[in-house]
This record gives C-alpha cells, structure tokens and sequence, in this order.
C-alpha cells in the first residue's frame, strides 16, 4: 500500500507541522480555474494516477479479508490446501501493491516535475521580461523564493495533496465498509477512543505548526547572517570596523537558537507519534478483548476479530489525517496563488500591440535600422 501506516507519523505528520494560518487566506477569484489549466496537460495521467490509487486501497482492504477466510476456512477446519492457497492470494496482492506503488510514484513524479518545468520556465520568462525599474525596486530573494520555494509547494496540489486526499477517503471507506459488514458492534466500539487522540493531535498541530514556523524564521536569519558576513564587502566591513570574536559570538547565539528549537520539535513530534500508536495500540486491544470473549462463546469466528484487529491498524490514520484535509489543500493552493502572482505582474511601459519589429525593417533613404 502506498498510503502510509498509521503507526507512524508520514505525511500526516507534516500536514499537522503545516501553518494553520493558510486556511484563514482567500483565493483570488478565477485562481482555481487558472490552476486546472496548469494540469490539462496531464489530465490523462493524473485520471490513470487517480485510479491506481483507487486500485492500491481496494488491494490494502482485501488483505485482512483473505486473513479472515485463512483462518476460518483455513486452519480452523484443517484444509492445508484452502491455507496454501489463501496465503499465496496474499502473496500476490502484496507484490501487486508493490507495482502499483511504483506505477503511482512514476505517475506522480513525471506530473510533478513536469509541473515545476511549466511553472519555473513561465516564471523566469515573464520575470525577465520585466523593464530595469522593475528589478531597482524588487526583491531578489523574494523572487527567487517564488521560483523555488512556491513552485515546489504549487506542484503538490496534484502529486502528494492529491495522493494523501484520495488515498486517505477510499482507505476509509473501503475499512469502514469491511468492519461494519463483519461486526457493527465492534467497529463502533473501536472508533470510541479516536476523539481522545483527535483532538489533543489538533493542539499538538497549532503548536507544531507554530514551532515549525519560528524554525523557518530562525534559519533565515542564520542564513542571512552567513551571506553578508561571507561576501566581499561583509568581509571587508568586519575586517575595517567589526570585531571578530563578536561576530561569532553574535552568531554561536543564533545558531543555539536553531538547535533549542529543532530539540522541541523533534520532541512534540515524538509525543505525536507516541500518542497516536498508543492510541490505536489500546483500540485493538479493545478489538482483541472483547472479540475474543464474543469468540469464545461463538459469537463470532476468530478470523473476524484478526481481521478486525487487522483493518483498525489501517484506519486511525487516515481518519487523522483527513481531519486536516482542508490544511494540505490550501496549502498548495495558496504557493499557486503566489505564483500566479508573479505572472501577472505588469510591466510599467507596455508595448503596443500594433508595435513594427524593427528587427524586420528597412528605413527610406539608404539607412537600415538594425
């Protein structure tokens, strides 16, 4: 399967680290039309990518499936031959998950690189197309961030947005389907505890997404500090007037500031991870507890409560994950929108459309005009 297990953190993880502030944005009207007509060109492969992931879920969901018959039909009643057969269908369905994965990430990477080509190469045209004014007046790191930075977060609205979005919703509906048909009771007493990680997991984002962020900032300016003392006139600056034994000092200062927040980071990760594997760790204790007493008294088979057990391990994360759907989404939206931005930037003196080619004129007189 290509969608991550929930016993790890994954994209999701990352959605959670992602700036809320995003969602509280508005796209420009005539954004998402302007978006989609970036993706005509791959509409053929992103429908075949679409439908691979579709595909690749359904696969994932059979696997607890054919566990269950394994063990009822299998070794509950003695047929070797019912087991062989059973756990080679597993076999197969793990190699063919194994295809599909690649299938997707080829799909994926020739969309998304093809995306940074589009957008990288109309940025730099129109860019450097702009009049000298222009360029006294704008910043250059900025520009470059819409280049790099923007056009790398626009080009995930069709790869990994895409993925996790849809991936996550079939995953979801095809477990939820699976466990309602086995046992109503038990998939509804499972999913008693995912608010008690649902929620404290929303906070754990606010304060991820926070620290996230103060990380971005803290690295800048590490980095802005290391670009003007590495150049020329920085050098001269603190050979003729600065103190060197200052400067690295002042630097040292910042450089702690990265590692105390990249500590809290890497610890409020931790918890997240921690708490969700808690989490589903006590659901399916749940599973196995009290399906093993209805299987006792022959309730159920056993081979429902391992299948059960089975697919709850695949839905806590992804019911998680789609709770921040609306983050992902607008995220990439909005490094669209910033690098549509750029796009539309209007030159100061724009050329007539009815302007003659000098190039391809000859002046009267015996003068050529080159």
């Amino acid at each position: 399967m290509s969608t991550p297990s929930p016993m790890h953190g994954g994209p999701m993880l990352r959605t959670f680290g992602r700036d809320r502030a995003v969602t509280d944005q508005h796209l420009a009207p005539g954004t998402l039309r302007r978006i989609l007509s970036f993706a005509r060109p791959y509409r053929t492969r992103l429908t075949l990518f679409v439908i691979l992931l579709a595909v690749d879920a359904a696969v994932g969901a059979a696997t607890p499936l054919l566990l269950k018959h394994l063990i009822d039909d299998g070794i509950a009643r003695g047929r070797a031959t019912v087991v062989i057969g059973i756990a080679a269908a597993v076999a197969l369905l793990a190699v063919a998950s194994a295809a599909l994965s690649v299938a997707e990430r080829w799909l994926s990477a020739t969309v998304g690189e093809g995306l940074i080509l589009d957008l990288r190469t109309a940025v730099f045209d129109h860019v450097q197309r702009m009049p000298l004014a222009f360029f006294s007046r704008a910043k250059t790191g900025a520009l470059v961030q819409r280049l790099n930075g923007d056009v790398l977060g626009a080009q995930q609205a069709f790869t990994s947005t895409l993925q996790n979005v849809v991936a996550n919703a079939l995953t979801v509906a095809f477990v939820l389907g699976a466990m309602l048909s086995m046992s109503w009771q038990l998939t509804l007493l499972s999913l008693v505890l995912l608010p008690a990680f649902v929620f404290p997991a929303r906070w754990f984002g606010r304060k991820i997404s926070a620290i996230t962020r103060e990380s971005y900032e803290l690295n800048a300016e590490a980095s802005q500090t290391m670009t003007e003392r590495f150049n020329v006139a920085g050098a001269h600056l603190v050979k003729v007037f600065g103190d060197p034994g200052r400067e690295s000092a002042a630097y040292a200062a910042q450089a702690a500031r990265v590692r105390d927040i990249g500590v809290r980071q890497a610890l409020y990760a931790t918890w997240f991870r921690v708490g969700l594997t808690t989490v589903a760790s006590v659901a399916v204790a749940i599973i196995y507890g009290y399906g093993g007493v209805l299987a006792v008294r022959q309730q159920l088979t056993v081979g429902v409560v391992v299948a059960l057990a089975s697919y709850l391990t695949r839905l806590y994360g992804p019911l998680t994950a789609m709770s921040n759907v609306q983050v992902d989404v607008m995220t990439a939206l909005v490094s669209f929108q910033r690098v549509l931005e750029v796009l539309d930037l209007k030159p100061t003196v724009a050329e007539k459309p009815e302007a003659v080619d000098l190039r391809a004129a000859v002046a009267a007189g015996g003068a050529e005009v080159r």
